[in-house]
């Protein structure tokens, strides 16, 4: 079973209920609504489509709502693109006519750049491929020279190397859209170009206001985020290596290091990881990966990562289901290498929970003793959390009544979703109940050998578990 979990994006070319269904079966995990692009009506029927698939299909799947964060991009010009030439002047322009672009200036959609900037900044847009060089700023225009000679098209993204924009991770139409997210059951929020743990308290508590229960994924994307990636890790519920703008910012060079330490940061933390960005991107026109991406998804799954994600490729991609096939083709070859398999995770030090320290005794267990699967009897998935922090081969299952936290495993690294009913387990014999139950899936069979982890009090959210036991099928 593969254990590296698949998010794909949906946009243009799978907003049906036919290729939803198919992309479901080809293995998609988590789906990415992009709050960027669409209205929160087109949102909420595509979020419904995702239920319904997942219940015609039975398996269960998550939805992760993108928020857009500071437009900080060009307006338009007037013949849709322009021709910039190397050495020569190019404004920027807070003030000018959304529609005004030529080749010697054009406006900007955050009013607030031209305060944020100074003499000898360099601002890239494009996703880099285009170099201004801010020779001075006077009111509203900031005078640049081109780097070298390109080609800028409509509504390109501006960042500025090196970070220190003041631009706030969340706008009013981020705030609307997060109120949207939440009234269609979104798992998890995106929280785009966060800088530091109030941007991610914050959004925390618009999710709570508006009587939501979804996760916090931020995005690490800002020079800013990663100066204070320890306080950020610790407030978020995942993060995710948002490699796009992140580069741009901290420079390509920069990039893989900055992958692996945040993996690792976020594994040794207890939380959850991401990678994205560019994966497989040119499976957007053809039909099989680069050399080069096939490396990318199998080192990301080396580093450890919970999951990777797809944007372009499944949005408005040629072969959606195409993509998500072979990238879960290249995670499943890389889990068998014995580095995907071997962790000394928290082996050094003392648990402050009872029920760390069962995850963590099941997972010791588990990797020394032949074992063919862990089922977990969980409410709250903390447990399987703990679990999953722990390189292994074997399958972890959540067994679980709360509907919220099914969806919510399904961005855990080795971690599969089980509905059960709680109150329809054997009151005497909990295990012989989990035993069918898997039993009833193919999981397990006659001689194999499971570990169960459970609490007292099942279904008690704030109980945890308190008890692992080897049972040998007979």
């Amino acid at each position: 079973m593969r254990r590296t979990k698949i998010v794909a994006t949906l946009g243009p070319a799978s907003s049906s209920a036919e290729v939803i269904e198919e992309l479901v079966r080809s293995g998609v995990d988590v789906f990415r609504l992009n709050y960027s692009h669409g209205t929160h009506a087109e949102q909420a029927h595509r979020a419904e489509l995702i239920r319904a698939c997942s219940e015609k299909t039975g398996r269960i799947v998550g939805i992760l709502a993108d928020l857009q964060g500071p437009k900080i991009r060009t307006e338009k010009f007037m013949d849709g693109r322009v021709q910039l030439i190397r050495g020569e002047q190019f404004i920027l322009d807070a003030d000018l006519d959304a529609d005004a672009g030529t080749n010697e200036h054009v406006g900007i959609t955050y009013r607030g750049l031209p305060n944020d900037v100074k003499s000898g900044d360099l601002l890239l847009l494009d996703d880099g491929r285009v170099e201004l060089q801010v020779d001075k700023v006077a009111g509203s225009k900031i005078y640049c020279t081109v780097g070298y000679t390109a080609e800028l098209s409509d509504h390109k993204g501006i960042n500025l190397k090196g970070g220190g924009l003041s631009a706030p991770a969340l706008t009013d139409k981020d705030k609307e859209d997060l109120k949207a997210a939440v009234a269609l059951d979104a798992d998890y929020i995106a929280l785009s170009f966060a800088r530091s743990a109030d941007d991610v308290n914050k959004c925390r508590e618009l999710v709570l206001a508006a009587g939501g229960h979804a996760a916090i994924v931020t995005k690490v994307e800002r020079a800013e985020a990663i100066h204070n990636i320890n306080e950020i890790v610790d407030a978020s519920d995942v993060i995710m290596v948002a490699r796009g703008d992140l580069g741009v910012e901290m420079g390509d060079a920069e990039l893989p290091a900055l992958q692996k330490s945040l993996i690792k940061e976020a594994r040794r933390k207890d939380k959850i990881v991401i990678t994205a960005t560019q994966m497989m991107e040119s499976m957007i026109e053809n039909p099989n990966p680069t050399r080069a991406e096939v490396f990318d998804v199998a080192n990301a799954v080396l580093d450890g990562t919970d999951a990777v994600m797809l944007s372009g490729e499944t949005a408005v991609g040629r072969y959606p289901d195409k993509v998500v096939k072979a990238m879960g083709r290249i995670c499943e070859h890389a889990e068998q290498q014995r580095a995907a398999m071997h962790s000394d995770h928290r082996v050094d030090l003392t648990f402050g929970r009872v029920d760390e320290a069962i995850a963590m005794a099941t997972m010791y267990t588990a990797n020394h003793l032949k074992v063919c699967a862990i089922a977990s009897l969980t409410e709250s998935g903390a447990t399987v959390l703990w679990m999953s922090r722990i390189s292994s081969g074997i399958p972890i299952f959540a067994l679980t009544q709360n509907v919220a936290t099914q969806r919510k495993v399904t961005l855990y690294r080795g971690v599969y979703p089980i509905k059960v009913e709680f109150d329809k387990l054997g009151p005497y014999n909990v295990s012989q109940s989990v035993v069918d139950v898997l039993h009833e899936r193919g999981i397990a069979n006659s001689g194999d050998r499971i570990i169960v982890t459970r609490g007292d009090m099942l279904g008690d959210s704030g109980g945890g578990s308190n008890a692992m036991k080897i049972v040998d099928l007979k």
